[in-house]
């Protein structure tokens, strides 16, 4: 539909022209608008406020709509609630939400009651709003959210004998947070504190140190750090510096707590470092030697190490080796993998994505025909298998949903007799379950409640296929409502529908349950799924033919998605909206450029458009790291030019009307984002704009990547994009069927 006219005193913001050249492998590129780059120049603030304030003229009109969609998601939701509780140690440890408050309270009970087995690991019965007795609150993220525009918690870990509590906080929006400890016997903050943390700590079991990480002049978390808790900070010792650009390290407590494990990884190759928990001050030793191209994983398990790897196994496979004395663990090649056995062979087409070892059991969570599960195995029956050079028996977890996800859950202990697997589908809300290592029992212990009556009855899900260019069979996920889309087998009409996509680093987007999304289906719209290249559905391929000089493949896999639906009548263009973010918001800007025609409108969030700009800094954050999944153009002529093929800045037709002819472009972007700089759709716009297209930008002034903080605010951001979307897709004024507060 046509973008309606602004009001009479808006105008449409115009960037200054201020070109400069860059010249790369031969070719000379001006660039008009690169001066947006300078987040303290005020005259880029005063553009990027008149973008927005343009923007919310031209959506004026919407208002009532994004009241109404707010007024929908929070009539579904229940504002106070609670998690359902994990065990750790003798607390019972969850949190809750309270109406009116934006942000969580983590809180814990303890353990009641001396039943064994899985019964001794019934949660207790919590009821919403009721303070059960003996509550101890841990962590008000409300009462550290005051006076700040942005709260966000990078991480909170309990040690092992429940006396401390690490936490994280970011107050800006760049995901670099303050580390505080604090004792839980008192309440009180310890006079510790360490600023610029990435995300992810160790705590000892002994609560005498924690490790944490700090990054370099391009972001990049690349070193590890352990303080004596009580000590000065000045006296923290560097247990791990990462030079090689490529790498970025983390660091976190086995599942045993025998171990600090250190992992260093770039997109290809990794290397896992260990440390007994119990000598933290010791160096660590390596498991396997970094090779180029191999990733592994570790996890401590009934005296040996599990690996999963992918040397000689694109898909990744399972191996174990024995532990043997401690003596020996820093003895050159202890763990070499010559001196391991295979436990769960490669098998291509199955992706093995990650194992947890408990004291008894080990858990598998691995993805086959574009689906996530889990399974569980006998441990120590699992690794005589392997020694005999036969394949274990594995039993899988599944409630027998059509498209469901199942996946892992917090199971923070080694000898707990059950493991939490949460499940849900575009249809049924998240569900958490106790699984029953012993007997596979599954035991419901919370369902996310949706009020206002919903049904999963009343909507329906598929998964269909699509054919791209070079013959490959696409996954689209859809899901819409029964009685606003006749469909049987096909649909009978056309309907209005969004198409989202991803498409990089791997990542899979397996089906999510969600409710603002239910505003939408309600209304008449399907929603899509392109399971393009790049993203990870169908194992390690799937992923390898969506990167570098195959990138163009998640491009044209969304085109034929789009196409397809088409084909088969489920929409037609004027009725078609794409979505995607960050790196799916690169992959709607070059779908935009290459397939203008498909769409009414398309929103990109976070996007990535400029990529050849970026990457060809190496002192921006996330570049040298991103050479591995894109690309180096810096050093690569060849690299350089394909990615200057398919970049949406680039590649946008020049002219005062070369992008007339474009579908209606929403680009949401944060200020503080350090993943994406604001820079990129700031630009990407003035150049669409400057071409003819009917182009927006949102500018989110104290906000990170994931947009806003604080749920109500969340609530009325996606609201907001979601009044956007039906417009574009001709559905503003339908009323719901299931009409809602």
């Amino acid at each position: 539909m046509p973008e309606p006219e602004p009001a009479a005193d808006a105008v449409a913001p115009v960037a200054a022209r201020r070109p400069i050249t860059r010249t790369h492998h031969g070719d000379v590129v001006t660039d008009d608008y690169e001066w947006l780059r300078d987040a303290d120049d005020p005259a880029v603030v005063a553009h990027l406020e008149a973008e927005d304030a343009w923007t919310r003229a031209r959506t004026a009109h919407l208002r009532p709509l994004r009241e109404r969609l707010f007024a929908e998601i929070k009539g579904r939701t229940l504002e106070t609630d609670l998690s359902a509780p994990v065990r750790l140690g003798a607390s019972w440890y969850y949190t809750r939400t309270v109406e009116g408050q934006a942000y969580a309270v983590h809180a814990r009970v303890p353990v009641s009651g001396t039943a064994g087995g899985a019964a001794g690991w019934e949660p207790p019965t919590l009821e919403p709003g009721v303070a059960p007795e003996g509550e101890q609150v841990l962590l008000d993220e409300n009462a550290l959210a005051q006076g700040h525009d942005f709260f966000a918690l990078g991480g909170a870990e309990v040690s092992a004998d429940e006396r401390l509590l690490a936490y994280q906080v970011d107050t800006q929006g760049d995901e670099r947070y303050t580390l505080r400890l604090r004792d839980l016997a008192t309440g009180v903050d310890l006079p510790d504190e360490i600023e610029q943390t990435s995300p992810g700590v160790a705590l000892t079991p002994d609560g005498a140190h924690v490790f944490y990480t700090t990054v370099d002049d391009a972001w990049r978390p690349s070193r590890v750090w352990r303080h004596r808790i009580g000590g000065p900070v000045a006296d923290d010792v560097l247990v791990a510096d990462e030079p090689d650009e490529r790498f970025w390290v983390g660091v976190g407590l086995s599942r045993s707590r025998r171990f600090v494990q250190i992992e260093l990884a770039s997109k290809l190759t990794s290397e896992v470092r260990l440390t007994p928990a119990d000598e933290a001050t010791t160096p660590p030793f390596v498991v396997w030697p970094r090779r180029e191209g191999v990733e592994y994983t570790v996890e401590d398990a009934a005296g040996h190490l599990l690996v999963l790897h992918n040397d000689g196994a694109q898909d990744f496979e399972l191996a174990a080796v024995e532990l043997g004395p401690r003596e020996g663990w820093e003895r050159p090649g202890a763990f070499a993998p010559e001196r391991s056995f295979v436990v769960v062979p490669h098998e291509s087409g199955t992706r093995l994505e990650a194992v947890d070892a408990f004291a008894r059991h080990a858990v598998l969570s691995y993805r086959r025909e574009a689906t996530a599960r889990v399974a569980v195995a006998d441990l120590e029956a699992l690794l005589a298998a392997g020694r005999a050079g036969k394949a274990g028996q594995w039993r899988e977890v599944s409630t027998g949903q059509a498209l469901e996800t199942v996946a892992l859950d917090a199971s923070p202990l080694p000898d707990q007799p059950t493991v939490r697997v949460v499940v849900e589908s575009f249809t049924t809300p998240r569900a958490v379950y106790d699984h029953v290592l012993a007997t596979g029992e599954m035991l419901l212990r919370k369902r996310q409640p949706v009020l206002g009556g919903y049904d999963p009855d009343d909507y329906a899900q598929r998964r269909e296929w699509a054919i791209a260019p070079d013959g490959a069979r696409v996954p689209v996920s859809l899901v819409w409502r029964r009685d606003a889309v006749d469909v049987d087998g096909a649909p009978q009409a056309p309907a209005p529908l969004l198409l989202y996509g991803y498409g990089a680093y791997e990542y899979s987007l397996d089906p999510w349950f969600s409710v603002p999304r239910l505003s939408l289906l309600d209304r008449g719209v399907v929603f899509a799924v392109a399971h393009v290249r790049g993203g990870g559905e169908l194992g390690r391929r799937w992923y390898d033919e969506g990167k570098l000089l195959a990138k163009r493949h998640t491009f044209t896999d969304f085109i034929a998605v789009a196409r397809r639906l088409v084909e088969v009548g489920w929409t037609t263009p004027d009725r078609m909206a794409g979505e995607g973010g960050s790196a799916g918001g690169l992959l709607i800007g070059a779908v935009v450029n290459l397939a203008p025609e498909l769409f009414a409108g398309v929103h990109a969030a976070v996007p990535f458009v400029d990529p050849l700009t970026s990457i060809l800094d190496p002192s921006l954050p996330l570049t040298v790291t991103e050479w591995e999944e894109w690309g180096d153009p810096l050093h690569d002529p060849e690299a350089y030019a394909y990615i200057r093929g398919y970049a949406p800045y680039e590649n946008v037709p020049p002219g005062p009307d070369g992008a007339a002819h474009y579908p209606r472009i929403l680009a949401t972007t944060s200020l503080h984002d350090t993943r994406v700089l604001f820079v990129e759709p700031a630009k990407w716009v003035a150049r669409l704009r400057a071409a003819g297209a009917p182009a927006l930008l949102r500018v989110e002034m104290a906000a990170g990547h994931g947009g806003v903080s604080g749920r109500y605010a969340r609530w009325e951001q996606i609201a907001e994009e979601n009044a956007w979307l039906l417009d574009v897709l001709g559905a503003a004024d339908l009323d719901p069927h299931d009409a809602r507060p």
